[in-house]
């Protein structure tokens, strides 16, 4: 049987449901297309914000802004709306756009691989489910594989260890010592949410972090019927959130003395949440604002204030089977072990995953680093969208705006291909080239690239920023809106 003709073709097939593949999934509803599949290896929707579960996981953009435009939500409780929120409302929107019945939940894709003759895409499960597509369009995001820290004798450990993203909501803590190996964005939501619990909180910070006040305040009833029944002011209130996040960009990529009004900001919060001076020494940053993630928290500081808290700051040699030793041969005692270590965002598809033209392997194109024509396609592997892929990701504002322009570049290269009679379509060597030439030229010049730090945002092998937008994004909403047929081989 051909394929084409069997109940296993599907014209597009979506991997993953969180907000990248519910959102171009309700986008191509809206369209008119009903051909196509979701792949998603988790047991429900939400991608990210459905695998972290850890004690106080919340978003840090604006919730208004931190949503589709075409799906406002009104009722949000907070300003930062917690994890279970988020994930709800994906939920609705499966629900608002009749999405269940092109799901497939606890279907982990192993293996898409292009079959060149038949052109289309044979897709695997780990259940060895098979199925071919037309087009595929990866919404896995760069922050789906845990990265786990290279420490003599972890595979060792006695006790529990718990990656933040692979968070058990039965763990229990209480009288336990814990040591938190990390002090990023999950760890400074997690702390605050288990010093009451454990006996001693050891916590191993590599670089601390520049941290703002996080103003969260609850959304009152009244302005949750003002936005139902006023559609324009919760639209408004979007807005605004967006332009203070625009804001930022001069500080980032322009000069860092712009950021002058955050770094004060930053510097007061510490000085007034901290008063012992050796630990608010240990705890100020030595690099310019920007350069790593700023992180937003109002409850870290007296956190580690806390009698059962200790900052180590001295790094981490081996672990035992029932401690940790550090640079200076001090052992301390862990029963548990909590890895805030984050996501191998430079490296976000595994080897063997994405197979191109003549079997080419796509991890194995980007061990220098991903690279991809406006973040969406990549050269060599034809039939290929890609949303938050390569240098599409945000250290200012909300991610959902890259993802929006993104879903619209793809389904107007999608309507070009039908309207034109294409079956084909893979982005040209040169025009990928010439595009990442310009913008890693613009990222040399910003604060992630000169900050005087190391972060994620780095690729470990070459030290090119793969991770970020160098830019507004109202500059790549404007670029995106555009799809240009002379870049891309079509066929």
């Amino acid at each position: 049987m051909n394929p084409k003709e069997s109940s296993h073709h599907v014209r597009i097939a979506i991997i993953g449901a969180g907000f990248g593949g519910i959102g171009i999934a309700a986008r191509l509803v809206e369209s008119g297309e009903r051909n196509f599949l979701i792949l998603e290896k988790n047991a429900g929707v939400g991608g990210t914000w459905w695998l972290n579960r850890y004690p106080g996981c919340a978003c840090d953009v604006p919730s208004n802004l931190y949503s589709f435009s075409f799906a406002p939500e009104p009722n949000w409780s907070q300003r930062f709306a917690p994890r279970t929120e988020i994930q709800a409302y994906l939920d609705r929107c499966v629900d608002r756009f009749e999405l269940n019945r092109h799901l497939r939940l606890n279907c982990d894709v192993a293996k898409i691989q292009w079959d060149e003759s038949r052109r289309y895409w044979h897709i695997a499960d780990n259940n060895d489910q098979h199925l071919t597509a037309d087009f595929v369009i990866s919404a896995i995001g760069g922050l789906s594989r845990p990265a786990w820290p290279d420490i003599p004798g972890l595979d060792t450990f006695g006790g529990r260890v718990i990656h933040s993203q692979h968070w058990d909501d039965t763990e229990d803590l209480h009288n336990q010592h814990v040591a938190v190996v990390g002090t990023g964005a999950s760890a400074v939501q997690l702390v605050p949410n288990i010093v009451d619990q454990v006996r001693q909180l050891d916590i191993y910070q590599r670089t601390p972090n520049w941290i703002l006040p996080r103003s969260d305040r609850a959304i009152s009833p009244l302005r949750q019927t003002l936005y139902q029944r006023l559609p324009w002011l919760q639209k408004l209130a979007r807005f605004s959130s967006w332009c203070a996040a625009e804001l930022r960009v001069p500080g980032l990529m322009w000069s860092n003395r712009l950021a002058w009004g955050h770094r004060l900001l930053a510097r007061l919060h510490l000085r007034r949440q901290i008063s012992d001076p050796e630990l608010r020494s240990k705890l100020k940053p030595g690099y310019a604002i920007g350069c790593k993630r700023v992180l937003l928290a109002s409850d870290y500081y007296p956190a580690m204030m806390r009698n059962n808290v200790e900052l180590v700051t001295c790094p981490i040699k081996s672990i035992l089977r029932d401690a940790i030793i550090d640079k200076n041969d001090r052992q301390r005692r862990a029963d548990t072990l909590i890895l805030a270590t984050g996501f191998r965002a430079t490296e976000p598809v595994p080897a063997g995953m994405i197979l191109g033209c003549e079997g080419q392997d796509l991890h194995q194109a980007w061990q220098t680093g991903p690279q991809a024509y406006r973040g969406s396609c990549v050269a060599g592997f034809p039939n290929l969208f890609m949303l938050l892929g390569p240098n599409t990701a945000l250290g200012h504002n909300s991610v959902i705006v890259m993802i929006e322009a993104q879903i619209e570049y793809t389904l107007s290269a999608l309507q070009h291909l039908r309207k034109n009679g294409f079956d084909r379509i893979e982005a040209d060597t040169d025009a990928q080239r010439r595009y990442n030439e310009k913008l890693q030229s613009k990222l040399t010049k910003s604060v992630w690239n000169n900050g005087g730090c190391g972060s994620w945002y780095l690729h470990h092998t070459s030290g090119l920023n793969t991770t970020l937008w160098p830019g507004f994004t109202w500059q790549y909403q404007k670029m995106m809106k555009h799809f240009e047929p002379q870049d891309f081989k079509l066929t």
